[in-house]
């Protein structure tokens, strides 16, 4: 249980992939992790992209402090592209990130971190669809399943999930 005592905000919204929730979620969970679901707004069901394992969130953004977080995981699907517009959750992650703690980011999920101005001129990856957003922001482009660039851990797609993981847990474990 290399995530006893840490405690991690999941994030979910309109049409969240999935896989990258519950697997990552359950993962987490597996290893210890105390893990608080949170959306646009406490109370709302989320739809999947898929239209499979729906979610809701546990938490609104401002219900979130940021010190009481060690980890932030964004799964991706279509959701990303509502989260980013929330001025409360990008204000939430720039505060996680900046106090050092992980910030997850799969697929789409990317989208967030731009928004919230947390990319740097590192390494990024994630869906192609995104790649241009991320070189735009000034990220290196780099097609592999998953790698840390510091407090950031970057997941490519939905196959990549238990690499991301692997590194979710090395990151928030150490």
């Amino acid at each position: 249980m290399k995530l006893k005592g840490k405690k991690l905000a999941m994030l979910v919204g309109p049409e969240f992939e999935d896989l990258e929730f519950w697997v990552v979620q359950m993962r987490m969970i597996e290893e210890g992790a105390e893990v608080k679901v949170v959306g646009l707004e406490k109370g709302e069901a989320y739809i999947s992209k898929n239209g499979g394992l729906d979610a809701t969130a546990e938490f609104g953004p401002g219900d979130i402090i940021p010190n009481d977080v060690d980890a932030i995981l964004v799964p991706g699907g279509w959701a990303p592209d509502k989260l980013r517009r929330d001025t409360q959750l990008l204000d939430l992650i720039r505060a996680v990130h900046k106090k050092g703690g992980i910030i997850g980011l799969i697929c789409h999920a990317g989208l967030v971190g731009i928004s919230a101005g947390i990319i740097g001129n590192g390494k990024a990856t994630g869906s192609l669809g995104i790649k241009d957003d991320l070189v735009n922001a000034g990220a290196i482009w780099t097609d592999e399943a998953a790698f840390r660039v510091g407090n950031i851990v970057w997941g490519r797609v939905v196959k990549d999930i238990p690499d991301y993981c692997r590194e979710l847990v090395s990151a928030i474990s150490g």
